[in-house]
């Protein structure tokens, strides 16, 4: 029998707040709890509304506020008058492969939470890139365990280092959107533990998370919020004593207070409450469990500020940090070169005369993934307008939109809306009471409209949104709105739609992610204003306190040849042509999965024809997740850059035009087809989504499917260009080492280029021969450096002891030889060493 392998790893780069408490304040946290009633202890069980806890100001415990991350923090409302900073997605955070950025990114979010009165950040999501058509992609890291359970940990550390809580979530098993409320995830016990839950476990046992949430789905056959894994491994051999917090609605009876599940939210209406209070009173929950579970609660309150008696783990403010330059920082670091033929990048602005700037993304680029994670930014700078800024003004700059982006119903661009009734731009809202009369009134920029447990009036029966909206362009415009329920729309003075706008989803927030539509077809001309008046009845029960309408206009075009002809007139003359192509909200958004991996519309056909008359063609692709790029060959160079946050934009102009180095890795593989993708299914099947894979995920699955004669990937994992070149020398590492000790791979770099740059050096694991599945190789470790042109330097690669482990019952450790595989991507033509494992 192996022996059990040690869990003991070295922490992240800089270790974060543990929120650790003394002995003594524990002992009198404990007593605090035992000194409360039952009925005060349920309470605090459940939440007290949609974003925060009940308060019990006679032991001087307040409320805690949660709030939606994880790429921002959003507060308690979604309201744009409130803004917040909108990082770079998780994906791109994970393409920088850098523990340190993802400290930075953050303690950003901690700065923004303690900014916005928050005490605990819903996130990082740390679910793996099982499937590219996960409709939360963008949302997670990657689809390697390791490389998410590093970035994740740097993530929580930074946040907590602020003093606010950490959330990783969804645990677990939680990598699809389909059915995500009542589907159950079959996975067997190796896969489990090697790659999902060891994708949590860093931000667990060195980043000490404060929280965790649980998922919706059911793992085995247990929902989540009632599974023994809330329990082993996360209290007993991870450590946690943070709070176990429920995805919002996630609770599902009382049974959940049996397991480690500590939190129901959102409240005050649950399945907590008195049916909890009854259960202990009748025996079926014992009252140790509730009494272990408030003093977790206490314990969060304590390490947040939010309990007198107890000092805060960070009770002074740290030092500010400059949230947009983190932004760009990400953005840059994250972003992926993948192709440059001939060194057309990075370009001399000085030396051009002439830019065309093509594609809907260019103009609108999508800086953030939709649903929870949606944050309302000060502003968002557009790879057009950073490009404008970049270029010297004798540079002409023209622009054709070549191919649109958006589908359904799209909010009103804010620069055309005026508001009738206060003579400012936006809208007007005015709450009514049944009877008619006015509650309160406000003025608004947007024209979707997201009230979410707060911001409607007590008593309200029914809200008007009136705007003035200007056609920019004439044609046949669709104008219309979505929501759920009750609406009434009248255009110009006449009604167009008076019902009910119905989901037959039955799952939360499709009001929010995708509602039900209806539009009417307007023939404008250009400058004609639309006066719109729409009134919206609220139901008089809701269960959950969640109202979402969209005013605006669906995106239809005429003649899609005329525009693609329009961009390649645009692009023929031009020094170089950029084309931003990606997707949207309509694409990428919790509560949905995508159907494929195209990118909508025209954009393939336009990539395609401007290539044709301008070989000085660069595409830059802003989306979340993989997209087909049947194009690649032919183009001059590709930047992959995510959704890029609110500086997405400039940090595409610094990367274009050699300001920064695009120092991005893949953090997952990119294919050529749909067919060609190993595992793919995300949707159930008679309720179950099978993970029949097992421990073959991502690369592993690729490797695997191409050792038995499969398609190869179109980009490896792993894989990124730089702007200048490097040499790997030759490597070291120990020959022997004892089962349960890390081990350091020493590899000298030189940079052979003529300028600044990074390189990540990657190690995997392979074992021939071995008694045991394996996949073809897995990462093991990374790390990555910078060096000037011409310098030299050694990169220290930590390979973790549990990296030489597998699971069958406990970690085991096969003895005898592994091989060390060092390189730069997942595919690459690597340097081989071999270790012994005694």
């Amino acid at each position: 029998m192996n022996p059990t392998l040690s869990a003991q790893k070295t922490a992240p780069a800089e270790a974060g707040n543990t929120g650790l408490l003394p002995a003594d304040a524990e002992a009198r946290l404990r007593e605090l709890a035992a000194s409360l009633s039952l009925e005060q202890q349920v309470t605090l069980l459940t939440g007290a509304d949609v974003w925060s806890t009940h308060a019990l100001p006679e032991i001087g415990l307040s409320r805690i506020v949660l709030s939606d991350g994880p790429a921002g923090v959003r507060g308690e409302d979604f309201d744009e008058r409130h803004d917040s900073v909108s990082l770079p997605s998780s994906s791109a955070l994970s393409a920088t492969w850098s523990v340190d950025i993802a400290r930075r990114y953050g303690q950003v979010l901690g700065q923004e939470a303690r900014r916005k009165g928050v005490h605990a950040v819903l996130g990082p999501t740390i679910n793996l890139h099982r499937s590219p058509l996960g409709g939360r992609h963008f949302e997670c890291m990657s689809e390697d365990p390791r490389l998410t359970a590093t970035i994740a940990a740097g993530y929580v550390s930074g946040v907590q280092s602020m003093g606010v809580g950490a959330t990783p979530k969804h645990y677990l098993a939680n990598e699809a959107e389909t059915d995500r409320f009542i589907s159950d995830s079959v996975v067997d016990e190796r896969p489990l533990r090697e790659l999902y839950l060891a994708a949590f476990e860093d931000a667990i046992t060195e980043a000490r998370a404060w929280l965790v949430m649980s998922s919706y789905n059911s793992i085995n056959g247990t929902t989540a919020s009632e599974n023994e894994l809330l329990e082993t491994p996360l209290s007993t051999e991870w450590g946690f004593d943070g709070v176990v917090v429920s995805d919002w609605t996630g609770v599902r009876s009382v049974d959940a207070a049996n397991a480690h599940q500590d939190l129901e939210m959102p409240g005050p209406v649950g399945h907590w409450g008195a049916k909890l209070l009854a259960a202990v009173e009748d025996g079926r929950v014992s009252r140790s469990a509730i009494l272990e579970k408030v003093i977790r609660i206490l314990r969060l309150a304590a390490r947040v500020g939010s309990l007198a008696g107890f000092e805060a783990a960070v009770p002074a403010f740290p030092a500010d940090l400059d949230g947009a330059q983190v932004a760009r920082e990400v953005a840059v670091r994250g972003a992926v070169l993948v192709r440059n033929e001939g060194g057309l990048l990075p370009l001399d602005a000085k030396a051009l005369c002439s830019v065309a700037v093509i594609g809907h993304n260019a103009e609108e680029a999508r800086t953030q993934g939709g649903g929870s994670a949606t944050v309302m930014p000060k502003y968002n700078v557009s790879p057009l307008e950073g490009l404008r800024k970049a270029l010297p003004d004798d540079v002409t700059v023209t622009y054709a939109r070549g191919a649109k982006v958006a589908e359904g119903l799209q909010p009103f661009a804010r620069r055309a809306l005026h508001n009738p009734v206060s003579g400012v731009p936006g809208m007007r809202v005015t709450f009514l009471a049944a009877d008619g009369t006015e509650i309160s009134g406000e003025d608004r920029l947007a024209s979707h409209l997201i009230w979410f447990g707060v911001g409607i009036p007590e008593g309200t029966a029914a809200i008007r949104m009136q705007t003035e909206w200007t056609a920019e362009t004439a044609g046949v415009r669709h104008l219309g709105v979505g929501t759920v329920g009750h609406i009434a729309l009248s255009i110009d003075g006449t009604e167009v739609f008076n019902g009910e706008l119905e989901d037959d989803t039955n799952v939360l927030g499709a009001a929010l992610f995708d509602p039900p539509q209806t539009t009417r077809a307007f023939e404008a001309t250009a400058g004609q204003r639309f006066a719109i008046d729409a009134l919206y009845r609220l139901p008089q029960q809701q269960e959950i306190p969640l109202t979402a309408i969209l005013l605006g206009e669906e995106a239809t075009v005429a003649d899609p040849q005329a525009e693609i002809r329009a961009a390649v007139d645009a692009a023929r003359t031009a020094d170089v042509a950029v084309v931003v192509v990606g997707t949207n909200a309509a694409i990428e958004s919790e509560g949905f999965d995508r159907k494929n991996l195209d990118l909508p519309g025209h954009q393939n056909e336009l990539v395609e024809a401007v290539a044709a008359v301008n070989p000085r063609t660069v595409v830059v692709v802003n989306s979340g997740s993989p997209v087909l790029m049947p194009w690649l060959d032919r183009v001059g160079a590709v930047l992959l850059g995510w959704f890029g946050g609110q500086e997405f934009g400039t940090a595409v102009a610094d990367i274009l035009f050699g300001k920064e180095e695009p120092g991005g890795r893949l953090p997952t593989t990119w294919p050529a087809a749909l067919e060609d993708v190993p595992v793919l299914n995300t949707t159930p099947v008679d309720g179950r989504v099978v993970y029949s894979e097992g421990i073959h995920v991502g690369y592993r699955a690729w490797l695997r499917q191409q050792a038995a004669g499969g398609a190869a990937p179109l980009l490896p994992f792993g894989f990124g260009l730089g702007y200048t070149t490097f040499e790997l020398g030759t490597a070291h590492a120990p020959q022997s080492v004892s089962a349960g000790q890390d081990i350091t791979v020493h590899v000298p770099v030189r940079n052979t280029g003529k300028r600044t740059g990074r390189e990540v050096v990657q190690v995997y694991l392979s074992r021939e021969d071995s008694a045991v599945e394996r996949p073809v190789r897995w990462l093991a470790g990374y790390a990555g450096t910078h060096l000037a042109a011409g310098g030299t330097g050694t990169v220290e690669v930590r390979i973790p002891a549990r990296a030489f482990g597998h699971y069958n019952g406990g970690w085991q450790v096969e003895r005898g030889p592994f091989r060390l595989l060092v390189g730069r991507h997942a595919a690459d033509d690597f340097q081989a060493l071999e270790v012994e494992v005694r």
